[in-house]
């Protein structure tokens, strides 16, 4: 067996991060199920399965673990007025529209647990915005993995792009968390 290899490997990193609702561990996983490297089926059903884990998790420890968790969040309050008015504005929409939101994906499940909401109903919310945000994701990852590979071998041969790029985007998804925060 060969420890080196994404075959080996892949799958747990998939599991690992897809745990923390990473989009960009959805998205490779696409890309090297595309290239097979892995197998696409295996690679979004491990996905849905940790992400869903993951949320749970949060809610978790916002209802049963309140007094530990408050004192990490006290340098968030911003993002979790933002997260309570999220939730007020869509109810329960609010678990699939997390899952996409850089930035509160993983306080609304913890602001969820922390107040009145009914477990049950989470986890059962959680399990379809779970398949869903993996599907969305990975399946449009590997449907656009030409495109993407030829981005990315594009970058390879101007690396000055790279961090030019980061810089343009990020400072795009600053400026626009910044609108929707004064919203």
């Amino acid at each position: 067996m060969d420890f080196s290899s994404i075959e080996t490997w892949g799958y747990l990193a998939i599991a690992f991060f897809s745990f923390g609702g990473s989009f960009l561990i959805v998205a490779t996983a696409g890309v090297f199920a595309y290239l097979g490297k892995i197998d696409l089926t295996t690679a979004m059903v491990v996905a849905i399965i940790f992400n869903f884990l993951g949320d749970n998790f949060l809610f978790y420890l916002g209802r049963y673990q309140k007094k530990d968790i408050q004192k990490y969040l006290k340098k968030y309050r911003r993002k979790l007025a933002i997260t309570t008015l999220l939730m007020r504005k869509y109810g329960n929409l609010a678990v699939f529209i997390q899952k996409f939101i850089y930035g509160v994906k993983t306080l609304i499940p913890i602001v969820m647990g922390l107040g009145k909401y009914d477990f049950k109903k989470f986890i059962f919310l959680n399990f379809f915005a779970s398949i869903i945000f993996v599907l969305t994701i990975g399946l449009s990852a590997y449907y656009f993995s030409d495109a993407i590979i030829a981005i990315f071998n594009y970058i390879k041969n101007k690396p000055y792009l790279a961090p030019l790029a980061l810089i343009i985007i990020g400072g795009g998804i600053w400026q626009y968390l910044k609108v929707v925060e004064k919203r």
